[in-house]
């Protein structure tokens, strides 16, 4: 599916001064002349302010379970007992030896966590007044920020037309500046071409040895070939796929006759949104493409937290921690028959 949207950009809206409270503004909207000229220190400031805080008190400062099962090296496996945590069964093992094993770790108090960005052409874009990079790195700011504030330490990979960039690993507000400065300094996406995401994910295998948390922050409009390298990450790391999107990118609405890009490529192509007929395809083809992503990503078995560019950040955050629990809690109570009767 070519990444088709509209060539021109919305009106300019006039500028407005941060907001004391509510639905928060992001950084780099594309009505707010402001909003431009922000640099990495006072996005933050507004961040913490305006998004960390409201976290902190949603949250109950239960942060690590956006990171369920990092921080942990493998120490050794033995037999399962009475009590142990289904979570950290082996089940190769377990399928062996006709017994079942659990896997014992050695907890790492300092966690490393590793932002992945896709930063190609198609992630600039954004219907109203919010683009899918902005949604992006105020995400990483703000998960950042909330990591390093417990003494664990973050770096990142960024992806353009290839893998580019790497920022190692460390902690404290300095460097969450730094990696948000690298992000908003980095040149204008130049059409060069579809977004191999496959090349980001192998690079990441192949750079970070130790286990770790990966954000994989992307809209995921990329070659086919992801998911493998995905679901590879996700053996050894605690994978999250974070999915930028935006309204547009579902469904068309009726806008006359309407000039269409692509993204990467900048082929470009004149459409009539009267037709009603034109508009069911485009969403029949959307849901479809939905649909591949969602079983992409079960495939690989990693959870996926959707970023709209008309969302609000707080609430996807809130209930993405939610569903986490949720999957905490069934698989601390889920274990197959046959196993139970051998334990």
């Amino acid at each position: 599916m070519k990444n088709w949207w509209p060539s021109k950009t919305p009106p300019e809206a006039p500028s407005a001064p941060p907001p004391t409270g509510g639905r928060h503004q992001r950084p780099g909207e594309a009505g707010s002349a402001v909003a431009r000229k922000e640099t990495a220190e006072h996005v933050l400031r507004r961040l913490e302010w305006t998004v960390i805080r409201r976290l902190d008190g949603l949250l109950q400062g239960d942060y690590r379970t956006l990171m369920r099962g990092s921080g942990l090296d493998l120490a050794d496996l033995r037999e399962y007992q009475h009590h142990d945590d289904v979570r950290h069964i082996d089940w190769n093992v377990t399928a062996r030896l006709q017994i079942p094993h659990v896997r014992v770790f050695t907890e790492d108090r300092e966690m490393a966590a590793w932002f992945l960005l896709d930063l190609s052409p198609s992630v600039d874009f954004g219907s109203g007044e919010q683009r899918k990079r902005n949604v992006s790195a105020e995400f990483v700011a703000v998960l950042a920020r909330m990591l390093t504030r417990h003494g664990n330490r973050v770096g990142a990979l960024l992806y353009g037309s290839g893998v580019d960039t790497m920022i190692p690993t460390r902690g404290g507000r300095r460097h969450v500046l730094h990696l948000l400065h690298s992000m908003q300094e980095r040149p204008a996406s130049v059409e060069s071409g579809t977004t191999k995401l496959r090349d980001l994910l192998e690079s990441a295998a192949g750079l970070i040895k130790r286990r770790s948390t990966i954000f994989v922050v992307s809209d995921f409009i990329s070659e086919p070939g992801w998911e493998k390298p995905l679901g590879l990450l996700a053996q050894r790391h605690e994978v999250v796929a974070v999915r930028l999107l935006d309204p547009l990118e579902l469904e068309l609405p009726d806008l006359g006759l309407l000039t269409i890009r692509d993204a990467e490529t900048g082929e470009q192509l004149l459409v009539d949104t009267h037709d009603a007929g034109f508009r069911k395809r485009f969403a029949s083809i959307a849901a479809q493409r939905e649909a591949e992503l969602r079983q992409g990503f079960m495939r690989a078995n990693v959870d996926a937290l959707e970023l709209s560019t008309d969302g609000d950040l707080v609430d996807a955050v809130v209930r993405f921690a939610e569903m986490r629990k949720r999957r905490i809690r069934m698989a601390s109570g889920s274990m197959p028959a046959h196993l139970r009767r051998a334990a």
